[in-house]
Order: C-alpha cells, then structure tokens, then sequence
C-alpha cells in the first residue's frame, strides 16, 4: 500500500472521531473536532506555521479531505481547546507502536525558542515561562523553553514536557522516566546527563543508564555514537520537517498545542509507517 499524506490523515481522523465523543452542539459545526485534531497534523507535516496561509494551502491542496476549512479564528480557538485531545492521541498512537514496549530508551531535549529581542522577552506573554538557556549545538544562549522527550529506538514519542530553558535536563530526564519505564530497560543519553543522583534515580526505576564519558572521567565509555545517531535524527525529523523551530507561538497555551500537534504528527506516522513495514522514523512520504 502507499503511503502518503491522504493515509497518515485518513487515519488520525478515524482515531479522534473515535476518542472524541458526539457533544450536542457539535451537530451545528460544519467542521467537527476531529477534522480541526486532523488538520492540526496536517499543518504540522506541510511545515506552514502560520495559520492563514496554512488554510489558503488547505482550501486548494486538501479540498477532497476538508470540503469546508475553518476560518482563522475559529481554528486558533478550537485548536487551542483541544490541546487535551491531542495530547491523548499522541499517548494512543504511541502506545500501540513497538517502541512503547521496547527495552531500549532515548532521551534528550531541545531548544525551543520564543524570541531573541529584548523587547520580546520583557513584553511577551511567554514571559513567566521562559528564560534563557545554552544550546550545545550552536554553542550560543538563547531565550524560551526546551522540549525534553524520552523516545523509542524507532522514534515513538513516549514521554514529553516543556519546561524554562534554565532547568536542568537531569531533573527533567527523571520525571519522564518516571512516568515510562517499566523496569530493565536501558537509558541513552548524551554526557549532559552525567551525575551520580541521576543514575541512581534510573536504577531506582529498574534501568540502567548508558553515555559517553565526559572529559574528566577515565576511559571512553560505551560506543553509542550509532545509537545517539538515530537520536540526532528524530530530532532533525522535528526541526526539519515538522517545523520545531518556527512554531509562530505567542502564549503558553499556543506553544503546548503546536508542540503537541508536532509529536502527534510523529506518532502517527511511525505507526502508519510500521503498519506498513516502512522505516518508522521517515516522514518523507507524507511530506513529498
């Protein structure tokens, strides 16, 4: 079967107008919840963060899908009403891919900035929370959140949370595992997350902990770099072509959906990909 934008949103419809359930007033809609749920996905994997643009797309590109395409205010509302929703689709999703179950866990966090301006981060209403962090990667401080996630070797989401870019991701890291692991699988990492109270919070939950050896630390510890590497690439799939970094969010409650609509995006094509014995973490085929 191919698979291509029309299967993976065929199919986060038919799973949110089974979750959601048949509200009185929803018969007066002409757009029910689970199409505005599905076309949240769809702006996600068509990478237009902005919303009126993604509808002018939606009106021409997704007619045979959406005969009717909200307006711009009604889909920012509603959207931002079901952020509950989606968050439960990614957990549903998730949990009926083989990464949910697997032994082996990634973790790691993200940027996620919010606005690189003084004036933005005194007048935002991002302000109480966000603050500013360092980014490894581009070796420089930015201003926002991080987007901390615990995932499955096949690029399951099954954990995640935003938190001020000033937190520490081992704190962080613990409370996610917290709520995931089951007991006896094995925790990747990268050297952020040395520290003995972090270890023992993971043996504690029954895991073990694996990352390479800092600097100060003897020998070279574990080879993960091909692990880390499928790390690296869930989250380029993220920033790359689900948009991360260009999220348009100006409120805290915009930023929690348009996250959420992202992993939801990721969630349901791993499993449209498994399903259909594709590799798991390529999203070219909904995006091409």
């Amino acid at each position: 079967m191919h698979a291509d934008l029309d299967t993976l949103l065929i199919t986060v419809y038919c799973m949110a107008d089974d979750l959601l359930p048949c509200k009185p007033n929803n018969a007066r809609r002409r757009v029910t919840d689970a199409e505005v749920v599905t076309l949240c996905v769809a702006q996600a994997i068509m990478g237009i963060p902005e919303d009126p643009r993604f509808l002018a797309r939606a009106k021409k590109e997704l007619r045979h899908l959406f005969p009717l395409v909200p307006q711009q205010p009604g889909f920012y509302k509603r959207r931002r009403r079901l952020a509950d929703t989606i968050e439960q689709l990614i957990g549903i999703f998730a949990a009926e891919c083989p990464g949910a179950h697997d032994d082996l866990v990634l973790v790691d966090s993200t940027p996620v900035e919010c606005g690189r301006s003084v004036e933005t981060t005194r007048r935002s209403a991002l302000g109480p929370w966000c603050a500013y962090g360092y980014c490894a990667s581009h070796s420089r401080l930015f201003w926002g959140m991080r987007l901390h996630t615990a995932f499955g070797a096949d690029g399951t989401p099954r954990a995640w949370a935003l938190a001020p870019a000033n937190l520490g991701e081992r704190e962080m890291a613990s409370s996610l595992l917290a709520s995931t692991l089951c007991g006896g699988e094995a925790v990747i990492g990268d050297k952020g997350y040395a520290g003995r109270e972090f270890e023992a919070d993971v043996a504690g939950l029954g895991a073990t902990l694996f990352r390479p050896a800092r600097r100060d630390e003897p020998g070279r510890g574990p080879h993960l770099a091909p692990i880390r590497q499928r790390i690296e690439s869930i989250y380029r799939t993220r920033k790359d072509l689900l948009t991360l970094e260009r999220h348009g969010a100006r409120t805290i409650e915009g930023l929690r959906v348009r996250v959420a609509s992202r992993l939801l995006a990721l969630a349901a094509g791993v499993y449209v990909n498994w399903w259909l014995g594709r590799p798991t973490r390529s999203l070219v085929a909904f995006v091409a």
